[in-house]
């Protein structure tokens, strides 16, 4: 399994990953997880960890529980602002290839930034690969990780990809962060499931994963590609962010206001929806689309413009 993925890791997203240093694990929250304790053991007290501002509310205890004081940097268009990453930070941790929710991409500038800021504090960089493998509107750009791996640790997961039950993910990491996060896992528990790994890497080894992925970038296209022109035809007051990938996409309202009524909303029309209220920025909406076939998708964000009861075609 490990040799496969550093194969793939390779070949995909362009990672410096070799076999001995990928770690499989039971998604990506264990795997962060992982990564925390074994810098506080190593730092001997509680960390500093620069997260995005928005980011997923739903990883935030986890890494506060391994160790982690966590401080927010905001996002804008070009993703994490690297300027106001705080000077104590002992690591950041990022979503470049489709940030999570706001949907935008870490651009060039900005990843040169975050590298070299990193090699100048000694801070590691925890690279979340979230939605890598679902950019519709182009190639996606390679990892943080490849550009360097000595300062990068990747983490990824089939979660998204297979099916979030499949609990399988891995980290890349430096040869320190990797030994350490060893020990940190004999100490929590004895593995993953074996039958699980041996079937991944027969997938990636066949060419069956690329497969699979292919037909689904497809298939999620048409649906993110219906959620928009929905949204724009019954709700036009609501502006979609982000590129063209992953399972949800982020928006927002013309009068910047408190989302959780809309949010509630759209859950009562049938739509996957939670409201995101930043410390930096504006509020939004996060819509999922995954789970929904492109007309259904439709029905849904016509039943929600009747749900909020605004004259949307005025």
């Amino acid at each position: 399994m490990r040799r496969e993925l550093a194969a793939y890791l390779g070949r995909v997203r362009a990672a410096d990953a070799p076999a001995e240093l990928v770690m499989i694990v039971t998604g990506v929250a264990q795997g962060l997880s992982l990564v925390v304790q074994a810098l506080v053991r190593d730092r001997g007290r509680r960390v500093v960890l620069a997260v995005e501002d928005p980011t997923s509310a739903r990883q935030i205890p986890l890494l506060r529980r391994a160790g982690a004081d966590t401080v927010p940097v905001p996002v804008d268009r070009e993703g994490i602002v690297v300027g106001a990453l705080p000077g104590d930070a002992d690591a950041v941790l990022v979503t470049p290839a489709h940030q999570y929710p706001t949907g935008v991409v870490l651009s060039p500038a900005r990843r040169a930034a975050l590298v070299e800021w990193a090699a100048r504090t000694g801070a590691l960089v925890l690279e979340d690969d979230y939605d890598a493998e679902f950019r519709f509107d182009c190639d996606p750009v390679g990892c943080l990780q490849g550009l360097a791996p000595d300062r990068v640790v990747l983490a990824g997961s089939v979660s998204k990809s297979l099916v979030p039950g499949l609990r399988l993910g891995w980290i890349a990491a430096p040869p320190r962060v990797a030994r350490a996060v060893r020990v940190a896992r004999g100490e929590l528990d004895l593995g993953s499931p074996v039958i699980d790994q041996y079937a991944l890497a027969h997938l990636i080894a066949t060419g069956a994963y690329d497969r699979h992925l292919r037909r689904m970038r497809r298939e999620y296209r048409r649906r993110r590609d219906a959620l928009v022109g929905a949204l724009a035809e019954h709700l036009p007051w609501i502006t979609v962010r982000g590129i063209s990938a992953g399972l949800h996409l982020y928006a927002e309202t013309d009068d910047g206001g408190d989302p959780s009524g809309l949010a509630e909303a759209a859950r009562a029309a049938g739509l996957s929806a939670e409201a995101v209220t930043p410390a930096h920025g504006s509020p939004g909406l996060v819509i999922g689309f995954a789970r929904l076939p492109a007309h259904r998708v439709t029905e849904a964000v016509r039943a929600l413009a009747g749900n909020v009861g605004r004259d949307v075609r005025g």
